[in-house]
């Protein structure tokens, strides 16, 4: 899978496999110089783990990260930093009953005709959720790199879960309620509502979706390579590689194409001697590149596939159509375990043009 690797400067590699003995990430430029250890790289994997709440998959993994190179005496040294985490918690006889039967909404068939049946099914295999946590295990340590050496920060949050949606505007004074309820959404009132809707669908062996809304703060003016690595282009390939994701959208998004040009476009203005504009319908992005204004995002995520009830399907080895009833231990809804997926790899993206652009220099 040469698909295993992102980043132009700082390169984020993936390995593993959900039901494989561990999954685990090589990151490799990151500066030498970078005051790291594997609490850094913890804090953020406990909050993408599963089984800790009913709304979760109770798949119960512990995620202990271990870094076997690239920091010595707590600081980066400039070499290769690789993660590892070991799985402990895999039922593979769940998945017995998919090897044939094709699983609706899921990658099963493609996998399939693409590897020739070589491709490990158990858990999704490589196209699980389950390896998301190599995401977290770089973007932890991209996301502390762009805290120290600029002030970058990026805060995620569950903005929509199926038709509830927060009514209030996220603002700064939100930022320490997001982990302070399951569904990761700071609006308290909202964040019940949310987690009820979760377990009236769960109950009825069915999923739901929802929208994440990501807001980095402090970028400078000048990231992005225009025309084929923009800063959106680079952003939104990195989360469409998060599973579920089918829609990613900046500023006003879709939402601006039903404004007028004098509706949309946002008004320079100087405020303490600084260049910004009065609204922020671009994201943060202008041709590409950074303008200085907070980038934010909006990312949607499909219900999650694997649902209890009995769903149509095909056998692939008797070509004839069969009934499916899906086993295991799976999220009613993916959306409340992504933020930290989404903060990681934000980070990651923003590190890496940071790198290319200069404002990071290789040594700290």
């Amino acid at each position: 899978m040469s698909g295993s690797s992102i980043g132009q400067r700082l390169v984020l590699t993936s390995f593993g496999e959900s039901h494989g003995k561990s999954i685990g990430a090589v990151l490799d430029g990151c500066p030498a110089g970078l005051e790291i250890d594997e609490k850094d790289i913890q804090k953020m994997l406990d909050q993408r783990r599963p089984g800790q709440n009913l709304i979760s998959t109770q798949r119960k993994e512990k995620d202990i990260v271990e870094i076997i190179s690239g920091v010595f005496r707590g600081h980066t040294t400039g070499a290769p930093i690789t993660m590892l985490i070991w799985n402990s918690d895999q039922k593979s006889k769940d998945y017995e009953n998919l090897r044939t039967k094709l699983r609706p909404g899921h990658s099963d068939y493609p996998a399939m005709m693409k590897y020739n049946q070589y491709n490990d099914h158990r858990g999704g295999g490589r196209f699980s959720g389950r390896l998301t946590a190599t995401h977290v295990m770089g973007g932890a340590i991209a996301r502390k790199l762009l805290k120290v050496t600029l002030g970058i920060e990026t805060n995620s949050f569950t903005l929509q879960i199926g038709k509830t949606k927060m009514e209030r505007e996220f603002n700064e004074k939100m930022v320490n309620s997001i982990y302070k309820n399951d569904v990761r959404c700071p609006e308290l009132k909202t964040a019940k509502i949310m987690k009820e809707n979760i377990l009236s669908a769960k109950k009825k062996g069915d999923s739901l979706g929802g929208i994440i809304e990501s807001i980095t703060t402090k970028v400078p003016v000048g990231l992005g390579e225009p025309i084929f690595s923009s800063l959106e282009s680079e952003l939104s390939k990195a989360i469409f590689s998060i599973p579920s994701v089918k829609g990613v959208e900046f500023g006003s998004g879709f939402a601006g194409s039903e404004l007028f040009g004098s509706e949309n476009n946002d008004l320079y203005t100087i405020k303490k001697g600084k260049i910004i504009t009065k609204t922020n319908n671009s994201g943060g992005i202008l041709g590409g590149i950074s303008n200085g204004m907070p980038i934010t995002m909006r990312i949607a995520f499909k219900p999650a596939s694997s649902i209890a009830q009995k769903q149509s399907t095909v056998d692939i080895k008797t070509k004839k159509e069969a009934t499916l009833q899906v086993k295991g231990r799976h999220d009613p809804c993916v959306v409340p375990r992504a933020p930290p997926v989404v903060d990681s790899l934000v980070s990651l993206t923003i590190a890496d043009q940071a790198l290319i652009s200069g404002v990071i220099k290789p040594v700290l």
